[in-house]
């Protein structure tokens, strides 16, 4: 498995950092893994339509 570095604003981590403990995970990198698959996951399924997955995207900021 290769593995990439990506840059995420200190806010984005912060939160996710709150997050990823409450919710029990052993890292913050573990949580943000496993949110990403979810959304791809999702997102690989066909259920949601183009405009659903653009308000979805601009929700979190990606896309504005």
């Amino acid at each position: 498995m290769a593995i990439k570095k990506i840059k995420l604003e200190k806010d984005l981590i912060d939160r996710a950092s709150k997050l990823a403990e409450l919710a029990g995970y052993s890292s913050v990198d573990e949580f943000i893994t496993h949110m990403i698959e979810k959304e791809l996951a999702q997102l690989d399924s066909g259920d949601d339509s183009i405009e659903e997955v653009e308000k979805r995207l601009q929700g979190l900021g990606y896309i504005s």
